[in-house]
């Protein structure tokens, strides 16, 4: 490995950036389908985005864009045939006993220092209904991505090293093409599910070879469980483990209180790197939502704050319950 990768994985990896091969989101349970291709159109059909500013006032900080559309096949044959969406029964239309089919198209645009990173994922679930409210699902995700290097902005502690002088100066760029694969216990009120990100470990790659070395198969675990407590109020938890070679271990748990599925406002922890505080609120096709993140443990050196956005919109429309015994968010 070239000993500029060396010393840019050491500097991004102390600066909890995890070499820009693992995204972290803070609103990790609103993005499910980019983790696991099986989740896809687990919500329905959606546009979702956010942006995310990492450390704020941090020069050259990591920022990020994400823009995401799912399409289910169960919601554009129920709204074909009887605008059964719009109905104010939320039993009326039940999901699970729907067609097996979702699509996803996602594109993330990722930008830290000299570094710019887009990826683009096409993504396909399918599933097979165990019972009247639990299934099976199984997805794969075909991911292109592109790195770029601009080596005006590289600075070097010893001016003339031969290790550098091939990245100096120009822009740099490696294109890495690959595959994720998952599958998802689903119910209405639960999930369970396994995935593996870059299966191919960039193997499928050109370009320049500054990110040679730098890619590993991800192994990541999501679980969620919502429940109501009241009449007005539920309670939702999710959590997400990642592990690879590289980076080793990552952790993040998150819970928050729903008000007649309209308002929320929780907390989370990823182990030894942050804490965060959300809310939201849901405008009927609309969900608007902020998360701060505030550094701890490896990254409390950082001493900057992290804000997120996220917004995500129905493409369909759809009446939902007031909560009774039905919570109907994540």
């Amino acid at each position: 490995m070239k000993k500029l990768t060396i010393s840019l994985c050491f500097l991004l990896s102390a600066l909890g950036a995890s070499a820009q091969s693992r995204k972290h989101i803070a609103n990790f349970s609103l993005f499910q389908q980019y983790f696991n291709p099986a989740l896809t159109g687990y919500e329905g059909s959606m546009v979702k985005t956010y942006y995310r500013d990492q450390w704020t006032g941090f020069e050259d900080a990591p920022r990020t864009i994400f823009a995401s559309v799912e399409l289910d096949a169960a919601d554009i044959t129920a709204w074909r045939r009887s605008d059964v969406m719009k109905t104010r029964n939320p039993d009326y239309y039940n999901r699970q006993a729907g067609a097996k089919h979702a699509y996803g198209l996602s594109v993330l645009h990722d930008s830290f220092g000299p570094f710019v990173e887009t990826q683009v994922n096409l993504s396909y679930g399918s599933r097979i209904r165990l019972s009247e409210k639990m299934s099976m699902r199984a997805g794969v995700a075909m991911t292109y991505g592109i790195q770029r290097l601009n080596g005006n902005k590289l600075v070097i502690d010893q001016d003339g090293d031969q290790e550098y002088l091939d990245y100096l100066g120009k822009e740099n760029r490696a294109n890495k093409l690959d595959v994720n694969l998952g599958v998802m216990l689903t119910g209405q009120d639960a999930y369970l599910g396994y995935a593996l990100q870059d299966i191919a470990k960039g193997e499928v790659s050109s370009g320049d070879e500054f990110m040679e070395g730098t890619y590993a198969m991800q192994h990541v675990v999501q679980a969620g469980y919502r429940t109501a407590v009241s009449e007005h109020i539920g309670f939702v938890a999710n959590g997400i483990f990642r592990y690879d070679s590289f980076q080793k271990e990552t952790t993040e748990v998150q819970a928050k209180a729903v008000f007649q599925n309209v308002f929320w406002a929780g907390g989370g922890y990823r182990h030894n790197l942050a804490y965060t505080v959300n809310a939201g609120v849901r405008l009927n096709q609309f969900k608007v939502g902020y998360v701060l993140e505030m550094p701890t443990g490896d990254a409390q050196h950082i001493g900057k704050n992290t804000s997120e956005f996220m917004v995500t919109y129905n493409l369909f429309p759809v009446k939902y319950p007031k909560l009774g015994k039905k919570v109907t968010m994540w």
